[in-house]
């Protein structure tokens, strides 16, 4: 038996549409549970539960599944823009069940960005409180000081907003531009941009490498890739690592023992006066 959770979530987690949807699906009498019309989606279910959509029985949930996409600059990540600039949603393939992301880039930014189909996970990926890094290449513009790079490290406080501690370090400096290598676990809005800014470093491109476990690597810009599930569920420890051959270290070989029936080493001879 499943552990109880809001329709809400059920909902979402079926792959049909998001929890905000779900909540304008039941305020519009379209989803009953136990023969019942809900009227409010403040209301928990089970695994015994019997729900339905518009009269159908709602599909099974699926398991959690994870994508790793390389963003382009020029996406908006959101479902809807309404400026109508193209977004991540327009790229992905029509054959994608729904998805959210885990955190966003925005809208010039690009690398790796996580998909997910389970809401509930995508938050749990987003939290600083996992401690998963957040890896940057950043090309600025401007002569860098390195010993203000460092000081990142120690965390910045900028128009009354704290950044926690940052890892910058110079790549390679090219007259008056630069490259960048940044991490962070935080992850507050442009924070990258805004702090390499405030050390009158504009960035002119910024590429996300990495995201806790999960690399950018050589994946294609534009291309989506899902992350095999036993890749998912070592990274959130839900199995341990496979282990790897040769990995154990090796054992020490013990030291040969005398045999027993040795000849006893020969006496020195006494030298002649």
């Amino acid at each position: 038996m499943s552990e109880p959770e809001r329709i809400a979530k059920r909902l979402a987690r079926a792959g049909l549409c998001s929890r905000r949807d779900a909540e304008r699906w039941i305020a519009a009498g379209r989803v009953k549970v136990d023969g019942q019309v809900l009227d409010t989606p403040a209301f928990t279910v089970t695994g015994q539960s019997r729900i339905e959509v518009d009269g159908k029985p709602l599909p099974d949930a699926e398991r959690a599944r994870l994508w790793r996409y390389h963003k382009p600059p020029g996406e908006m990540v959101t479902a809807r823009d309404p400026q109508g600039r193209p977004t991540i949603f327009d790229a992905l393939p029509r054959n994608m069940p729904r998805v959210v992301t885990v955190g966003r880039l925005d809208f010039m930014s690009e690398g790796l960005l996580l998909l997910t189909n389970d809401g509930g996970l995508a938050r749990r990926l987003e939290l600083p409180a996992n401690g998963w890094i957040r890896r940057y290449r950043a090309r600025v513009h401007g002569l860098v000081d390195e010993e203000r790079l460092m000081a990142l490290a120690d965390g910045i406080t900028i128009e009354g907003v704290r950044y926690g501690a940052i890892q910058a370090r110079l790549e390679r400096q090219q007259r008056t531009n630069a490259w960048l290598e940044v991490a962070l676990t935080e992850g507050k809005n442009r924070e990258v941009r805004r702090v390499l800014a405030h050390l009158d470093l504009p960035v002119m491109r910024l590429i996300r490498v990495g995201f806790g476990p999960f690399h950018l690597g050589e994946l294609e810009r534009g291309t989506v890739e899902e992350v095999p599930a036993q890749a998912l569920d070592n990274a959130l420890g839900l199995k341990p690592p496979p282990r790897k051959a040769g990995w154990a270290k090796p054992r020490p070989q013990a030291r040969p023992q005398a045999r027993p029936h040795a000849r006893p080493a020969a006496k020195p001879r006494p030298r002649r006066p």
